[in-house]
C-alpha cells in the first residue's frame, strides 16, 4: 500500500530544471519535486507521495486526513502488546 502525507508548501524554485520545494510536515521540512503539479502556490497544501507532489488540497481537507492518520496510529498503539 502506498501512502501520501499531506504538507504545507512553504518555498517553491527550480532546480536543474525541474520545480522543486520544500514542505513543512509539521515542523520536519523536506525536499519534494513539484514537476506535475507547476500550478503550486507557497501556502498550499499538497499531498507527497516518494518525494512527488501529487495533487493540491485544501487545508481542511489536509487536516482531516493529518486528523485520519493519527486516529490510525493512535488504534494500531492500542493493539500492540505491551512492551514491558
Amino acid at each position: 500500500m502506498c501512502l501520501g502525507i499531506p504538507g504545507k508548501i512553504i518555498d517553491l524554485y527550480k532546480q536543474n530544471g525541474l520545480l522543486m520545494g520544500k514542505v513543512d510536515f509539521g515542523g520536519v521540512l523536506r525536499e519534494c519535486c513539484f514537476a506535475a503539479i507547476p500550478e503550486a502556490k507557497v501556502g498550499q497544501y499538497t499531498i507527497i507521495h516518494a518525494g512527488f507532489a501529487l495533487n493540491i488540497l485544501s487545508e481542511e481537507e489536509a487536516q482531516a486526513t493529518l486528523d485520519a492518520l493519527q486516529e490510525i496510529a493512535d488504534i494500531n498503539g492500542e493493539l500492540e502488546p505491551d512492551q514491558e
